[in-house]
Protein backbone atom coordinates (compact mmCIF):
# COMPACT_ATOMS: atom_id res chain seq x y z
CA UNK A 1 0.00 0.00 0.00
CA UNK A 2 1.36 3.49 -0.80
CA UNK A 3 2.19 5.91 1.79
CA UNK A 4 -1.18 8.02 0.38
CA UNK A 5 -3.04 5.08 0.42
CA UNK A 6 -2.07 4.73 4.32
CA UNK A 7 -2.33 8.09 4.95
CA UNK A 8 -5.92 8.46 3.43
CA UNK A 9 -6.97 4.80 5.61
CA UNK A 10 -5.82 6.93 8.66
CA UNK A 11 -7.82 10.14 8.10
CA UNK A 12 -11.40 8.00 7.24
CA UNK A 13 -10.29 5.50 10.07
CA UNK A 14 -10.04 9.07 12.47
CA UNK A 15 -13.22 10.16 10.73
CA UNK A 16 -15.23 7.07 11.00
CA UNK A 17 -14.50 6.95 14.76
CA UNK A 18 -15.94 10.37 15.17
CA UNK A 19 -19.09 9.79 13.03
CA UNK A 20 -19.94 6.97 15.48
CA UNK A 21 -20.00 9.46 18.29
CA UNK A 22 -21.36 12.64 16.43
CA UNK A 23 -23.54 14.33 13.68
CA UNK A 24 -21.67 14.35 9.82
CA UNK A 25 -22.57 18.29 10.04
CA UNK A 26 -21.10 18.77 13.46
CA UNK A 27 -17.46 17.08 12.86
CA UNK A 28 -15.12 19.84 11.54
CA UNK A 29 -11.12 19.10 9.18
CA UNK A 30 -9.95 19.98 12.95
CA UNK A 31 -11.90 17.13 14.86
CA UNK A 32 -10.37 15.05 11.83
CA UNK A 33 -7.01 16.42 12.12
CA UNK A 34 -7.09 16.03 15.55
CA UNK A 35 -8.83 12.08 15.70
CA UNK A 36 -5.93 11.14 13.30
CA UNK A 37 -2.78 12.84 14.73
CA UNK A 38 -2.62 14.96 11.90
CA UNK A 39 -2.43 18.52 10.44
CA UNK A 40 -4.69 20.35 8.49
CA UNK A 41 -2.38 20.33 5.60
CA UNK A 42 -2.33 16.70 5.01
CA UNK A 43 -5.89 16.20 5.32
CA UNK A 44 -6.29 18.89 2.59
CA UNK A 45 -3.61 17.19 0.76
CA UNK A 46 -5.24 14.21 0.09
CA UNK A 47 -9.16 15.20 0.36
CA UNK A 48 -11.09 18.74 -0.62
CA UNK A 49 -12.92 18.37 2.33
CA UNK A 50 -15.17 15.55 4.47
CA UNK A 51 -17.90 15.64 1.87
CA UNK A 52 -15.12 14.00 -0.57
CA UNK A 53 -13.20 12.46 2.15
CA UNK A 54 -17.19 10.72 2.54
CA UNK A 55 -17.01 10.03 -0.61
CA UNK A 56 -14.26 8.19 -1.12
CA UNK A 57 -15.05 5.88 2.17
CA UNK A 58 -18.15 5.07 0.17
CA UNK A 59 -16.23 4.26 -2.97
CA UNK A 60 -13.66 2.14 -1.31
CA UNK A 61 -15.47 0.20 1.28
CA UNK A 62 -18.77 -0.04 -1.03
CA UNK A 63 -18.88 0.43 -4.65
CA UNK A 64 -15.74 -1.21 -5.99
CA UNK A 65 -15.81 -4.50 -3.74
CA UNK A 66 -19.70 -4.70 -4.99
CA UNK A 67 -18.35 -3.58 -8.98
CA UNK A 68 -15.06 -6.10 -8.82
CA UNK A 69 -15.10 -9.61 -10.42
CA UNK A 70 -18.83 -10.68 -10.59
CA UNK A 71 -21.10 -12.73 -12.90
CA UNK A 72 -24.19 -13.85 -13.53
CA UNK A 73 -23.16 -16.62 -10.72
CA UNK A 74 -21.43 -14.07 -8.08
CA UNK A 75 -22.71 -10.89 -8.20
CA UNK A 76 -25.01 -11.63 -4.58
CA UNK A 77 -21.50 -12.66 -3.18
CA UNK A 78 -20.72 -8.59 -3.45
CA UNK A 79 -24.04 -7.75 -2.33
CA UNK A 80 -23.69 -9.64 0.99
CA UNK A 81 -19.86 -8.50 1.25
CA UNK A 82 -21.36 -4.91 1.12
CA UNK A 83 -24.22 -5.47 3.32
CA UNK A 84 -21.45 -7.20 5.82
CA UNK A 85 -19.37 -3.74 5.80
CA UNK A 86 -22.74 -1.81 6.39
CA UNK A 87 -23.83 -4.04 9.68
CA UNK A 88 -20.07 -4.43 10.94
CA UNK A 89 -19.99 -0.08 10.75
CA UNK A 90 -23.52 0.22 11.85
CA UNK A 91 -23.57 3.51 13.07
CA UNK A 92 -21.05 5.32 10.78
CA UNK A 93 -23.33 4.29 7.62
CA UNK A 94 -26.67 5.23 9.84
CA UNK A 95 -24.76 8.64 10.67
CA UNK A 96 -23.58 9.06 7.15
CA UNK A 97 -27.45 8.45 5.39
CA UNK A 98 -28.58 10.99 7.71
CA UNK A 99 -26.73 13.45 6.30
CA UNK A 100 -27.29 16.26 3.68
CA UNK A 101 -25.18 14.44 1.83
CA UNK A 102 -26.81 10.96 1.54
CA UNK A 103 -28.41 11.42 -1.96
CA UNK A 104 -24.48 10.82 -3.65
CA UNK A 105 -24.10 7.68 -1.61
CA UNK A 106 -27.75 6.09 -3.03
CA UNK A 107 -26.58 8.14 -6.72
CA UNK A 108 -23.47 5.81 -6.43
CA UNK A 109 -25.30 2.72 -5.18
CA UNK A 110 -27.86 2.87 -7.93
CA UNK A 111 -25.44 3.46 -10.16
CA UNK A 112 -23.44 0.57 -9.18
CA UNK A 113 -26.44 -1.54 -9.34
CA UNK A 114 -27.76 -0.35 -12.25
CA UNK A 115 -24.66 -1.36 -14.12
CA UNK A 116 -24.86 -5.08 -12.79
CA UNK A 117 -27.79 -5.59 -13.60
CA UNK A 118 -26.88 -4.27 -17.10
CA UNK A 119 -24.06 -6.75 -17.42
CA UNK A 120 -25.82 -9.49 -15.69
CA UNK A 121 -29.06 -8.87 -18.88
CA UNK A 122 -25.60 -9.34 -21.06
CA UNK A 123 -25.17 -12.65 -19.44
CA UNK A 124 -28.63 -14.13 -19.15
CA UNK A 125 -28.63 -17.60 -20.51
CA UNK A 126 -32.03 -16.38 -22.51
CA UNK A 127 -31.42 -14.90 -25.17
CA UNK A 128 -31.69 -10.89 -24.31
CA UNK A 129 -29.97 -9.41 -28.00
CA UNK A 130 -32.86 -8.14 -29.74
CA UNK A 131 -33.53 -6.17 -26.32
CA UNK A 132 -32.12 -2.58 -27.29
CA UNK A 133 -29.92 -0.69 -24.92
CA UNK A 134 -32.76 1.14 -23.45
CA UNK A 135 -34.70 -1.62 -22.62
CA UNK A 136 -31.84 -3.45 -20.86
CA UNK A 137 -31.36 0.69 -18.87
CA UNK A 138 -34.81 0.36 -18.20
CA UNK A 139 -35.32 -3.12 -17.15
CA UNK A 140 -32.23 -2.70 -15.16
CA UNK A 141 -32.84 0.58 -13.25
CA UNK A 142 -36.41 -0.66 -12.43
CA UNK A 143 -34.29 -3.51 -10.47
CA UNK A 144 -31.95 -0.81 -9.09
CA UNK A 145 -34.18 0.91 -7.40
CA UNK A 146 -35.83 -1.89 -5.51
CA UNK A 147 -32.69 -3.17 -4.61
CA UNK A 148 -31.06 0.42 -3.51
CA UNK A 149 -34.40 1.02 -1.66
CA UNK A 150 -34.25 -2.00 0.11
CA UNK A 151 -30.71 -1.91 1.26
CA UNK A 152 -31.28 1.78 1.94
CA UNK A 153 -34.65 1.08 4.17
CA UNK A 154 -32.82 -1.96 6.26
CA UNK A 155 -29.95 0.12 7.24
CA UNK A 156 -31.87 3.04 8.37
CA UNK A 157 -34.24 0.82 10.12
CA UNK A 158 -31.75 -0.56 12.39
CA UNK A 159 -30.63 -3.76 10.35
CA UNK A 160 -32.24 -6.34 12.17
CA UNK A 161 -32.54 -9.20 9.83
CA UNK A 162 -29.44 -10.56 8.69
CA UNK A 163 -27.01 -9.80 5.52
CA UNK A 164 -27.81 -12.99 4.43
CA UNK A 165 -31.60 -12.92 4.60
CA UNK A 166 -31.76 -9.74 3.15
CA UNK A 167 -29.51 -10.84 0.25
CA UNK A 168 -31.20 -14.47 -0.09
CA UNK A 169 -34.35 -12.53 -0.61
CA UNK A 170 -33.21 -9.69 -3.51
CA UNK A 171 -31.48 -12.78 -5.15
CA UNK A 172 -34.61 -15.21 -5.57
CA UNK A 173 -36.10 -12.19 -6.44
CA UNK A 174 -33.97 -11.15 -8.75
CA UNK A 175 -33.25 -14.90 -10.19
CA UNK A 176 -36.82 -15.23 -10.97
CA UNK A 177 -37.73 -11.82 -11.92
CA UNK A 178 -35.18 -11.43 -14.62
CA UNK A 179 -36.02 -14.66 -16.49
CA UNK A 180 -39.90 -13.68 -16.00
CA UNK A 181 -39.27 -9.86 -16.77
CA UNK A 182 -36.87 -10.17 -20.06
CA UNK A 183 -39.23 -13.22 -21.59
CA UNK A 184 -42.65 -10.82 -20.93
CA UNK A 185 -40.36 -7.68 -22.27
CA UNK A 186 -39.20 -9.67 -25.11
CA UNK A 187 -42.88 -10.72 -26.01
CA UNK A 188 -44.15 -7.57 -25.85
CA UNK A 189 -41.63 -5.46 -27.67
CA UNK A 190 -41.32 -8.61 -30.40
CA UNK A 191 -45.17 -8.34 -31.48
Amino acid sequence: MSESAITKKAIADGFRSLMEKRAFEKITISDITSSCGLNRQTFYYHFQDKYELLNWIFYNEIINPLTKNYTIDTWSDGLLQMLHVFKNNAKFYTNALNTSYSNEFRSYLFAATTNIFIDILDQFPQSTATLSTADKRFIAEFLSYGVTGSIINWILTGMKESPENIVLRIKNLINDSNSGTVARYLRTTLS
